[in-house]
């Protein structure tokens, strides 16, 4: 977080470049190649590979400086803002955590862009919602994805599994694969430790999900004490594999350490770099709602921004950039070469199930409901994500997580209502 007084200069130092131009002594760089900074360390290979298409395309490639550690990461785009180490580019979050930066001026407007690629058809109205903050759009999607239940498909078919229908199908499966000695479920105790319990309140009740992101409803309030009984009963069941283990998710599936991993249509990406084919060694389902009643099947769904900064050394160049990035020559590129889905509806996906979800969900099949990562104000995240680190290992202690939780969104809401 900023100090007022930092956030004071810094707008004032962009107001008076706004005024001023870049300055007679200081005529504005024009560049060939972008600083891409981002927080997905592992996709350097393609980022390097979409460099070599938008050279070729549009005279511009990317240099990519990847992190791992997304506290980092933050921390240094943050640091960036007053500093002259700027990135040209650099990935981000939707939520809060755009509006953030956004608020701080430090964000490129982009609303040309999404006005002429939704012309195009190279963009969806339903996208701009998770991008427009006073009314204007920020960034571009760098990725989209819809979250479901990858599973390893060797383990299913020695046990005479299959992708289940209803929750109740799900337990039984779990059931199965405990009774053989196998652990059904991963979670984690680090970052990720809230994708449980997104994916149990929004499969029983998403209205609920919405308004709790929204400081309309408290996570003490019986229907959210409801959810984390529920995840203690999964947990107190056997299910899930220890949230203090660091293999990567993706070993574990491959493994077989456990049978099922809950994650992005992005952990696709982690899968096909393991020489792992879907369809044979793994595969992906919809997870079915809690709450049978539900009148559509709720789907967590999230889109990664693309951004550049307003004080960019070369804001043309980064426009461009951003602009084809949008299209579908770059996106059947960025989609294909890691075996995941596009933010472009023209491009087609090639994997079976996740191009069936692609278009399920494009079609208005599901509930989107926005991942909780984006969908809470960034305060109120830290807690929660803090809290539910120490769920997964004290599951006893749900009430004095979720009273710690509202005591930060209670302060949160006190000053943003």
């Amino acid at each position: 977080m900023f100090r007022s007084r930092v956030v004071t200069l810094g707008v004032a130092a962009l107001v008076l470049t706004a005024c001023g131009g870049n300055g007679a002594d200081a005529p504005q760089e024009k560049k060939t190649e972008l600083t891409l900074y981002n927080d997905k360390g592992a996709w350097t290979k393609y980022f390097d590979e979409m460099s070599a298409l938008s050279k070729q395309s549009v005279g511009l490639s990317i240099k990519p400086t990847g992190y791992t550690d997304s506290a980092q990461y933050q921390a240094f785009i943050k640091a960036s803002f007053r500093t002259d180490v700027k990135p040209d580019l650099f990935t981000w979050q939707t939520g809060g955590m755009l509006e953030q930066i956004v608020k701080q001026k430090q964000v490129a407007d982009t609303s040309a862009i999404w006005q002429e690629a939704i012309k195009n058809g190279d963009l969806s109205k339903d996208l701009m919602p998770y991008y427009t903050i006073g009314g204007k759009q920020y960034c571009v999607p760098m990725n989209v994805a819809y979250w479901g239940m990858f599973y390893n498909k060797k383990i299913f078919d020695k046990h005479g599994l299959k992708p289940p229908e209803t929750w109740d199908d799900l337990i039984k499966t779990a059931d199965t694969l405990k009774q053989n000695g196998v652990k059904a479920f991963y979670h984690t105790s680090v970052l990720f430790s809230f994708v449980w319990f997104e994916q149990l309140l929004a499969g029983t009740d998403p209205d609920l999900y919405d308004r709790l992101s929204t400081g309309e409803a408290k996570y003490t309030d019986p229907g959210v004490v409801q959810v984390m009984e529920k995840w203690k009963q999964l947990i107190d069941a056997g299910y899930f594999i220890n949230p203090g283990d660091k293999t990567d998710p993706a070993d574990v599936l491959k493994n077989g350490k456990a049978a099922m991993v809950s994650l992005g249509t992005w952990f696709n990406t982690s899968m096909t770099q393991r020489d792992l084919k879907a369809g044979e060694d793994y595969d992906f389902f919809v997870i079915p709602n809690v709450n049978p009643a539900l009148p559509k099947t709720s789907m967590i769904f999230e889109s990664g921004p693309l951004c550049s900064l307003t004080k960019a050394a070369d804001p043309d160049a980064s426009t461009k950039y951003l602009k084809w990035w949008t299209t579908a020559e770059a996106q059947e590129k960025w989609a294909t070469s890691r075996g995941d889905v596009s933010a472009n509806p023209k491009v087609k996906i090639e994997d079976k199930a996740l191009g069936a979800v692609t278009k399920d969900a494009g079609g208005g099949k599901y509930r989107l409901v926005n991942r909780y990562f984006e969908a809470t104000p960034p305060p109120v995240l830290t807690a929660a994500l803090d809290g539910f680190s120490k769920f997964v290992t004290q599951p006893g202690s749900y009430k004095e997580v979720l009273e710690t939780i509202q005591q930060a969104a209670d302060e949160y809401w006190s000053t943003h209502q």
